[in-house]
């Protein structure tokens, strides 16, 4: 542990009502772990996590974009599913907070279906 650090990055999820949540997440997790530790409303993880039922969307504004991994094909092919999905949407299990995203807002959709 000598070279280990502890990284808290600053994440706001915006509801589509406009209500903000903005949290303390831990580097290495997901920004769908980040919400549902800190119980954030419009995060339904159903899967747990698994790229298997697109109810974490969250939409990523252009500024933030190139701070994140790019989509895989099977993170793609769920989204198609959703029924609020546009250009900015991703799966928030799918994205691995980094320092990088210090002070990221994310917008929440309408619903999760």
């Amino acid at each position: 542990l000598k070279n280990w650090r502890f990284i808290l990055v600053k994440i706001t999820y915006v509801e589509s009502n406009g209500t903000k949540h903005t949290v303390d997440v831990d580097e290495g997790l997901s920004i769908m772990e980040g919400a549902v530790t800190n119980s954030i409303p419009g995060i339904d993880a159903d899967c747990g996590g698994g790229c298997a039922c697109a109810t974490c969307m969250v939409f990523i504004d252009i500024e933030w974009k190139e701070k994140i991994n790019t989509m895989s094909e099977e993170e793609e092919s769920m989204i198609d599913f959703h029924e609020h999905k546009n250009d900015d949407s991703r799966l928030s299990c799918q994205i691995s907070v980094t320092e990088d995203m210090d002070g990221m807002i994310l917008k929440l959709p309408e619903s999760q279906q």
